[in-house]
């Protein structure tokens, strides 16, 4: 939770720099089985259009940002405190996937278990790989998520081609690894693949924000696990 809501106050304090009205963070309800997670998510709700492709940028970036940072610090933690056990034959496992930086992290804490081993993860670095998680879903270059809008910043009317690819991705990943991505790429399609132009829509963006756009780009890639859970 507190994961989410730092992603979430990360996009709310830079909308308000910008002077874009909006909602402080909303959590969506969900089950506490079979995860261990209890909520569906977070959102805000903007209340005035963004205008600017640097507001957008930045506001679409911060909070994969913020909520990424507070993943690592919980991951580190976390995997301190996790043991090394050995697999039992017979036993049904859940594998989460290890994102390139998950992987980072555990050998430098030398948490990389020996063949007929894994790691249990204790509920602070699980938390934190849901944060990594959630971070890498948020970025997707589709529509309206977070990183759609830093796509479309960076690509201006382009974006809606790569909205177009991922999703064929996507479903690609569904049939050869998790099918829980069918589900996203049809909720994403439902909500759109077309991002809402900017006034500024020719005007390149600065060095500066190009910068952080394809830094996002690269937190998203060291984030996303093609197949997050694995029976």
């Amino acid at each position: 939770m507190s994961i989410l809501f730092v992603h979430e106050m990360g996009h709310y304090v830079t909308s308000k720099f910008y002077g874009v009205k909006t909602t402080l963070p909303y959590f969506i309800p969900g089950p506490w089985a079979p995860f261990g997670i209890g909520t569906f998510g977070a959102f805000i709700r903007m209340r005035s259009p963004i205008l600017r492709k640097n507001a957008l940028l930045d506001i679409g970036a911060a909070g994969p940002i913020a909520g990424f940072v507070v993943s690592i610090f919980a991951v580190g933690v976390g995997l301190y405190s996790s043991k090394i056990v050995e697999i039992q034959e017979g036993n049904a496992l859940l594998r989460l996937g290890d994102p390139l930086m998950f992987t980072f992290l555990a050998h430098f804490l030398g948490k990389v278990p020996p063949a007929g081993y894994d790691v249990a993860l204790s509920s602070v670095a699980f938390a934190g790989w849901f944060g990594l998680f959630v971070t890498s879903m948020n970025l997707l270059p589709i529509g309206q998520l977070d990183g759609g809008h830093i796509a479309y910043a960076l690509l201006g009317r382009k974006q809606r081609f790569l909205s177009i690819g991922m999703v064929v991705i996507l479903i690609i990943l569904g049939v050869i690894g998790w099918p829980g991505w069918y589900i996203w790429a049809i909720l994403i399609s439902f909500l759109g693949l077309h991002h809402p132009p900017t006034i500024d829509e020719d005007v390149p963006l600065d060095l500066k924000h190009q910068l952080i756009g394809w830094g996002s780009i690269v937190l998203f890639i060291v984030t996303f696990m093609p197949v997050p859970f694995k029976v």
